[in-house]
């Protein structure tokens, strides 16, 4: 199975875009809705949770995990590989290729956490890529508990993605990334504020086509995951409007379970 996790709900698009890239494969999803969002807390805390969902999703069969989370990538990726030997794809390097690859005034605005932001990770991937781009960011802190509560298309949305874009706007980018997985879901809001002229690289998408070609390379390795459409989804905790919102935005019925989570001692897990 494909292990997907995620601070929250943020993850579904990663869900999304496997379903729709990597038909015929299994996902298993899991989503720390109890303690999200991860953007705000400090890197000790982001690396324990990160280790928590990622033992909880292997000890439940998944083979091969996608980091669904830029908060965790730009701050736990390094101690996720070296605690687990399942192979680990993570969200901002696919992401920061991609943009570094279609801006072509060497522009880049970024978008994500507090945690995401304050990293620099999307700074210096980009830059080590062409060091001729410059890069722009923002933290966005309410746009994730906006997604969470599910507020998608309403004026409050629109009224803060224009707040917090307007400097990017100003500085002229070309490209923009949505350096968290739940801003796919307001895409429009964050879109319609850039206007055409700004293309917007989705983290989901670009670490989906990343596994890929990492699959395709790999057959032997591909041969042993899971195929089927058995599809399992987890949150830690499990509001109302969570399997509507799930349901709508990935086009079938999503009924969430209860993940628990429980510290353990660290150890290698294969």
């Amino acid at each position: 199975m494909i292990g997907i996790f995620d601070s929250g709900i943020g993850g579904l698009t990663v869900a999304r875009q496997v379903m729709q890239q990597l038909p015929g494969f299994s996902i298993l999803y899991m989503g720390d809705t109890a303690r999200t969002p991860y953007g705000t807390k400090g890197p000790e805390t982001i690396i324990r949770y990160a280790l928590e969902d990622a033992r909880f999703l292997i000890e439940h069969g998944a083979q091969i995990l996608i980091v669904a989370c830029n908060t965790m990538s730009a701050v736990a990726l390094t101690e996720l590989r070296s605690r687990f030997s399942v192979p680990i794809f993570d969200v901002v390097r696919p992401a920061a290729e991609e943009a570094a690859r279609v801006s072509f005034k060497k522009r880049v605005g970024v978008i994500g956490t507090r945690a995401t932001v304050n990293s620099k990770i999307y700074h210096t991937l980009i830059r080590e890529i062409n060091q001729d781009t410059e890069v722009f960011s923002v933290a966005c802190p309410l746009f994730v508990p906006l997604v969470e509560e599910g507020w998608i298309n309403t004026d409050v949305t629109r009224r803060v993605a224009s707040t917090y874009l307007t400097p990017l706007k100003l500085k002229q980018i070309d490209t923009l990334i949505l350096g968290c997985t739940h801003y796919p879901f307001i895409r429009g809001a964050i879109g319609g504020h850039m206007g055409r002229g700004v293309r917007l690289v989705d983290s989901s998408e670009a670490v989906v086509r990343h596994l890929k070609s990492y699959l395709d390379a790999h057959p032997a390795f591909t041969d042993q995951l899971q195929k089927g459409n058995r599809h399992e989804f987890y949150l830690t905790d499990i509001a109302p409007h969570h399997e509507e919102l799930a349901s709508r935005f990935l086009g079938n019925r999503v009924n969430f379970r209860r993940a628990e989570l429980e510290p353990k001692p660290e150890r290698h897990v294969k």
